[in-house]
């Protein structure tokens, strides 16, 4: 994904977020959802507690999905869309080519700056309702390698298949079968596959071959407009009368003693309501990577200095006899550091999706046929490798290609390659408490690149794929082949390793891909529950540890598996006495 990269930039789209939603209206279950008992409540409607509230009430369970956030999707009810939408069902969330204007214009979909104090979205879909819709599916060695037993490869295979059964993935997104866009691919492909011996490869038919290999980007997309849980799982559930959305619904905190949770305080409808569990009833915390942790912390569960900074707020309302201390809530926060590479070629042809006036004959190829430029989200071709560590450990780093320049680098030759690095790095964060007195979970500032190996790794990868490149420098480009632009291609790997570390518009980037801020086997066991408590679980991206793709699919996965474990130790039952 391409994603803002400063934090003045987030800063300033948070500052235009409308800080109250209108309910989402199509719900079922009317009763005063207020005045009853549920068997699980799931706090956030976004990638994986659509999954999880799907599934659990599959099972019959009494089901209540609570989002703090409105409308997204058209079938959502959304309505916030350039005016070339008029007249059709759909909204900016259901046209792939609209992802990348959610970062320079104001807009209902994002958190408020009091929530969490990251880019995130705060809407039906979570996440999924305003990324790329990027879903490749992890190779197996990050189950193994990465995840506790019971969530390895062959733990979780049964689960992969109930998503990819319910979410099938696709390359070509265009409804015309054609590939749009297609300069900054072909340059691509002639640097990485024929100069730098990349395998071109299908990423569906290979998803385990993620070392050397280059192709074209896998997408959730459903007839040429994003899908995603929303328009899948979400849509199975609201047919369901033991489940209920309830949106515009803020979650202040878990009410529970000792880790025996009994209800869920909520600020919905403009009043402040207790929603209780049945007498076996569960928790399902859904809310991302930032603000899961961040809620344990405001109801009394995670480290307990941070508990302590929450009780002086006044904002923790139990005793702290009754707190549970967890100190691996919120520990390990990771985020793929990012660098921006830009590139140039004679033969390339930048494009740039444009929310209110897209091309006349474009704008009307997707309005009849879902076909062309806006039927997908800018990145023309992915690629992967490894970088051994003499530990005998591996890193992964990946290489994402975009349509058009950034920055300063915007001429009509020009696009952009994002390098991350993904699985098998050492640096992480965590989620700390904003000191302003109201308590906001945000990443801490040590995310990225505390671990040295890992800028090394970094700048050993560009620095061998540049190798592949023809002999050049910005101001004497190549006549023939990629010359980059922002990083020369005879930059020394200690040069890069300088440029990648250093903060600027196109390095030390947060791509907003927040995961593993409460592991798997330390913050939660094997069965999704916080260790410490009884009835309270997290299912998001939270629990999944570093992946080598983008965290989109693997997210859904967990949520799928989380499900499953919980359906399974359900069957032992759990009476709240309090």
């Amino acid at each position: 994904m391409k994603w803002l990269s400063t934090s003045a930039a987030i800063a300033g789209l948070l500052s235009q977020v409308a800080y109250s939603a209108p309910p989402f209206q199509r719900r079922l279950n009317s009763t005063a959802w207020t005045d009853q008992e549920w068997d699980v409540i799931v706090v956030g409607a976004g990638t994986a507690g659509i999954i999880v509230a799907d599934r659990l009430s599959e099972a019959g369970k009494k089901t209540l999905l609570l989002e703090l956030g409105g409308v997204s999707y058209g079938v959502t009810g959304g309505t916030e869309k350039p005016a070339w939408l008029n007249g059709t069902d759909m909204s900016r969330v259901d046209v792939p080519g609209l992802y990348k204007s959610i970062f320079n214009r104001g807009t209902d979909l994002l958190c408020p700056a009091d929530v969490v104090n990251a880019f995130q979205a705060c809407t039906i879909g979570g996440n999924s309702a305003i990324n790329a819709g990027l879903y490749f599916q992890p190779p197996a060695s990050d189950w193994d390698d990465y995840h506790p037993e019971g969530w390895k490869s062959a733990d979780v295979k049964d689960a992969t298949q109930r998503l990819l059964d319910s979410q099938p993935s696709v390359t070509a997104y265009s409804m015309d079968g054609h590939y749009y866009v297609q300069t900054g691919y072909e340059e691509a492909k002639k640097w990485l596959v024929d100069a730098a011996g990349f395998a071109d490869v299908s990423f569906n038919e290979e998803p385990d071959n993620k070392d050397k290999v280059f192709g074209r980007p896998v997408y959730n997309y459903i007839d040429g407009q994003r899908g995603g849980p929303t328009r899948t799982y979400l849509q199975s559930a609201l047919t369901r009368t033991n489940f209920r959305l309830q949106t515009g619904a803020r979650v202040k905190q878990i009410d529970h003693i000792h880790g025996v949770a009994s209800s869920v305080t909520v600020e919905a409808e403009g009043s402040t309501v207790k929603i209780a569990l049945s007498p076996s009833g569960r928790i399902v915390l859904s809310a991302g990577a930032i603000a899961s942790p961040g809620l344990l912390m405001h109801s009394g569960i995670g480290p307990a200095e941070n508990l302590a900074n929450v009780s002086a707020a006044g904002l923790i309302s139990n005793n702290s006899s009754s707190w549970v201390i967890n100190p691996s809530v919120g520990e390990g926060l990771f985020d793929n550091p990012n660098t921006y590479i830009e590139l140039s070629a004679p033969t390339i042809q930048s494009y740039v999706q444009d929310y209110n006036n897209p091309i006349p004959a474009d704008r009307d190829l997707y309005l009849s046929s879902r076909s062309g430029p806006y039927a997908f989200a800018s990145q023309t071709s992915a690629f992967w490798a490894y970088m051994p560590n003499p530990d005998g450990t591996k890193t992964g780093v990946q290489g994402t290609i975009d349509s058009s320049g950034h920055g300063e680098y915007v001429n009509n030759n020009t696009i952009t390659l994002n390098v991350y690095g993904t699985s098998g790095l050492g640096s992480a964060g965590s989620v700390v408490l904003s000191r302003d007195g109201k308590i906001t979970p945000g990443p801490s500032s040590d995310v990225y690149y505390t671990d040295p190996r890992d800028a090394d790794n970094i700048a050993k990868f560009i620095y061998s794929i540049f190798q592949a490149l023809p002999p050049s420098t910005p101001e004497s480009p190549a006549a023939d082949g990629l010359t980059p632009l922002n990083i020369p291609q005879n930059s020394t790997v200690e040069e890069i390793r300088t440029y990648i570390t250093t903060w600027s518009e196109y390095a030390v980037g947060a791509v907003q891909h927040w995961s593993s801020s409460c592991r798997l086997g330390k913050c939660v066991d094997t069965d999704t529950k916080v260790i410490g408590t009884k009835n309270i679980h997290v299912i998001d991206a939270s629990i999944v540890s570093p992946l080598t793709v983008n965290p989109q699919f693997g997210v859904m996965v967990a949520a799928e598996k989380g499900a499953e474990r919980m359906l399974e130790i359900w069957k032992t039952g759990i009476e709240i006495s309090i």
